[in-house]
């Protein structure tokens, strides 16, 4: 681990001065915040991140779960995901994020690790975290050493020819399927970005994981107001049943008039270079009638266009499975 600055706000204000100033460097990738630190400071320590600064957030207001005034929930960047998960609001409107939560990680990192952080969990790409091998990701333009080499976790959607790593979060999926919307502010001055334009598809710069700019600092997330009647789940398929990234999963929240779907949304997570939002398993849904014959054409859409690596080819049976499943039990629960 490289010597840092260490700097610990009090005010939004003075973080977002700290940030602003960083921007206008001539190095204005080298300011990292840190609040739970569960990926940060391990990056650190493996040397794949060496910020010249560091900005402690954790002194900052910013830790509220609070009803909007339209219904729906903002939920502080400095709320953590343990707290998020056992939330009442969140059990009761929002099960597919709180499910997502909870199979997340162990107990004592849910009760650091924070919302903000987990939007922007880095990938757990084994080459990603080893110095000693070639990754775009962390040097662009240094070849992807993935792609023809240990790849079984790794990504089969929105992959390309730089980069297959996959991203690990299970907050981000379900964040997805619920339409979430992220409040973002910096030298810029203050933005909102909805989920599904936050991340960016590795593309030849898989090193721009998301649209965030040098400086800018997560402050909350929004979730809308939950419908009448709405019904969602969390499932999560992994090689053991506890402190383990997801092979595959899926996010499913759904609204039902009897047997018929009104309305979809659909999310993936484990097989996708960012928390995968699928429109086509949705159209497939949109309309249907919630059985099987409906269930494995949305899974068939779903992943009609994935690229597999030499080693996670499996993914792709397993995904479409695991989507299924997780159709079938949101829709045995209404």
């Amino acid at each position: 681990m490289d010597a840092f600055q260490f700097s610990r706000p009090t005010s939004l204000n003075q973080a977002i001065q700290l940030g602003a100033k960083a921007s206008t460097a001539q190095q204005s990738a080298d300011v990292r915040f840190v609040a739970g630190g569960t990926t940060l400071i391990d990056l650190m320590k493996l040397n794949v991140e060496r910020p010249k600064q560091v900005v402690d957030i954790n002194l900052l207001p910013l830790e509220k779960i609070e009803p909007t005034p339209e219904g729906g929930l903002v939920i502080g960047a400095l709320a953590r995901n343990a707290d998020v998960a056992l939330h009442p609001a969140v059990q009761r409107d929002y099960a597919v994020l709180s499910q997502a939560l909870l199979s997340g990680a162990s107990p004592q990192l849910r009760n650091m690790a924070t919302t903000g952080g987990n939007l922007l969990q880095r990938t757990r790409c084994v080459y990603f975290r080893d110095t000693a091998h070639a990754c775009n990701k962390r040097e662009p333009g240094s070849g992807c050493s993935a792609i023809e080499g240990h790849n079984r976790t790794l990504a089969i959607l929105g992959t390309s020819k730089d980069c297959i790593a996959s991203n690990p979060s299970d907050q981000n999926v379900a964040l997805t399927a619920l339409e979430a919307t992220i409040q973002v502010e910096g030298p810029r001055g203050k933005r909102t970005i909805p989920i599904h334009e936050f991340y960016l598809l590795p593309g030849s710069t898989p090193h721009r994981e998301t649209v965030l700019e040098p400086g800018d600092m997560i402050v909350s997330v929004t979730l809308p107001p939950p419908s009448a009647g709405t019904k969602s789940h969390y499932l999560k398929l992994r090689d053991r049943a506890a402190y383990e990234f997801a092979l595959a999963s899926a996010a499913i929240v759904l609204k039902l008039d009897g047997k018929k779907i009104e309305s979809a949304r659909v999310a993936m997570g484990g097989v996708g270079t960012k928390p995968w939002r699928s429109p086509e398993a949705e159209h497939a849904l949109q309309g249907g009638t919630a059985d099987m014959a409906t269930f494995r054409k949305a899974a068939e859409a779903a992943l009609k266009s994935a690229r597999p690596a030499s080693e996670n080819g499996f993914k792709v049976e397993l995904a479409k499975r695991c989507l299924v499943r997780a159709l079938v039990t949101t829709t045995a629960t209404t």
